[in-house]
């Protein structure tokens, strides 16, 4: 049996992470009558080996706890994990895409702007850059929700 901080400091995590992990349930600790510490038996190291496997392929903490839960029932929690593995790729592909289309208009901010030269702010100016950007991307934008 282990205290907090001695499965903290073996897996690496905080203290303060393995004392969330309990409280949500995903741990389940023993308390000491004597002294109210918590220590965990070698059933919570697997738990929180699987927990801190599952968050690095993106999993998220609720999700841990209705695989958690499945499997606990008894049942197997296969197919909810290729389902939520197969839903999470799709979200990770989506951001990756929008995360191209934004390099993508850094760059060409950052080409255009190297010709323009710096402005003091004026009252009606802010950052001619950004605002030069602004009515350039406003345009792109107004004329691509026409076309839709």
């Amino acid at each position: 049996m282990k205290t907090v901080s001695a499965i903290a400091r073996q897996y690496k995590v905080s203290p303060d992470t393995v004392r969330h992990y309990a409280k949500l349930g995903l741990l389940a600790p023993l308390r000491s009558e004597e002294n109210g510490y918590r220590y965990f038996g070698k059933a919570d190291e697997n738990r929180l080996c699987f927990v801190l496997s599952a968050k690095k392929l993106g999993f998220t903490l609720k999700q841990i706890r209705e695989i958690l839960g499945t499997a606990d029932a008894g049942d197997t929690p296969c197919p909810l994990v290729r389902d939520l593995i197969n839903r999470r790729l799709a979200e990770v592909r989506k951001e990756m895409a929008e995360a191209q289309v934004l390099v993508d208009r850094l760059e060409a901010a950052c080409e255009e702007w190297s010709e323009l030269p710096d402005r003091v702010p004026s009252g009606t100016s802010i950052c001619h850059l950004i605002e030069t950007w602004q009515t350039h991307d406003l345009a792109v934008s107004c004329s691509t929700n026409r076309e839709e």
